[in-house]
C-alpha cells in the first residue's frame, strides 16, 4: 500500500491487519509504525495491530477474533 507492505489487507473493508514481533519496540521502529498507520489512516485504511507473542499462543482465537472484528464493523 503505497511503500509500505502490509501483513494483511482486506480491501473490502479498508482494513490492515499487522502482526508485531519484539522489533516494533526497539531503535526507531515505534516511530516509524506511528508515522505508517497515519499514513494509512490517511488513506482510509484502519489498522489493526497484534502482538506476535498472542498469534504464537492461541491463533485460532486470533483470528477468531480478527473475523469477530470484522464482522461489528
Amino acid at each position: 500500500m503505497g511503500r509500505y507492505v502490509l501483513d494483511f489487507y482486506v480491501a473490502s473493508s479498508k482494513l490492515a491487519i499487522e502482526i508485531d514481533g519484539e522489533a516494533h519496540d526497539m531503535g526507531d521502529r515505534p516511530e516509524r509504525d506511528t508515522a505508517r498507520d497515519e499514513w494509512l489512516r490517511g488513506q482510509g485504511i484502519e489498522v489493526v495491530r497484534i502482538p506476535a507473542s498472542e498469534v504464537l499462543r492461541d491463533a485460532k482465537e486470533v483470528a477468531d477474533s480478527i473475523v469477530r472484528y470484522c464482522l461489528g464493523k
